[in-house]
């Protein structure tokens, strides 16, 4: 249980990578606040906050569920306040909310791109921001910002060479919000390392099999695609650092996990 006695907000965490993500924490002692904005179920968005807080309870866990717009500064500073009122503290968060598009540059809408922008790159400030002062505070913690290979690749990978069609561009915005994300990681690392508090990336090597992606991307050959283990592995090993270990890296879970075997 290394991580007993921990508080770990997730954001997005109703379903998909967040969600085993939380589970993940959970079994190694943590207590998880579920923040997303999902209360009921949808058809091509399966889970909720409070199924995932049930599955935690399940095994033992703690779980808050809280319903939270990253889109909202206001009501990611209300999920930092009733995580503090019913924890008394905060010790990991993982910005994990995101949203993605494949659509050409001359069809994406300014729309659009501000709607990626918001929950990929202005959300995780927002949300470094609000829980920053409380590790000062607390003397230390770590943040886990997600990211993926589109920062630093224009092609998609979801489509596999011999699947018959070609291989697609990646949408400009989400690669572009994942860059930034990437480098406010690496500035942040920096700035708040003194607190003893440790700021990372972590992407996964290949696309990861969720509900989400499968209901995007129904084009895909999914026989590639990976499971959220090695994800769910990597967080729980950042979610236990602090600036004396390992901090303003960028991680890729399947690398992590192999060269630490976790």
């Amino acid at each position: 249980m290394p991580l007993s006695g921990k508080v770990a907000v997730v954001t997005g965490s109703s379903r998909g990578i967040g969600k085993a993500m939380a589970l993940g924490l959970a079994r190694a002692g943590a207590c998880v606040v579920v923040a997303a904005r999902s209360e009921e179920e949808r058809e091509q968005a399966p889970g909720t906050i409070y199924a995932t807080a049930a599955e935690i309870e399940a095994l033992g866990g703690r779980a808050l569920p809280v319903r939270c717009n990253v889109r909202e500064e206001e009501s990611i500073k209300a999920m930092v306040g009733e995580t503090l009122d019913a924890f008394g503290a905060i010790d990991v968060l993982v910005n994990n909310a995101g949203i993605g598009t494949y659509r050409p540059f001359l069809e994406t809408t300014l729309r659009e791109w501000d709607l990626v922008m918001d929950i990929n790159l202005r959300a995780t400030y927002i949300g470094c921001r609000a829980v920053a002062p409380i590790m000062v505070e607390q003397g230390g913690g770590s943040i886990v910002n997600i990211s993926s290979h589109a920062a630093g690749n224009i092609f998609s990978s979801t489509l596999s060479a011999d699947s018959g069609q070609d291989i697609a561009m990646m949408g400009q915005a989400y690669g572009v919000s994942k860059a930034a994300v990437e480098r406010l990681t690496w500035g942040l690392s920096a700035e708040l390392g003194q607190f003893n508090i440790a700021v990372n990336v972590l992407r996964p090597l290949r696309p990861v099999l969720t509900e989400g992606f499968q209901a995007q991307r129904p084009d895909a050959d999914y026989s590639t695609w990976a499971s959220p283990d090695d994800m769910v592995k990597a967080t729980v090993f950042l979610a236990g650092q602090d600036a004396s270990g390992l901090t303003g890296s960028n991680v890729t879970a399947e690398e992590l996990v192999r060269r630490l075997r976790l």
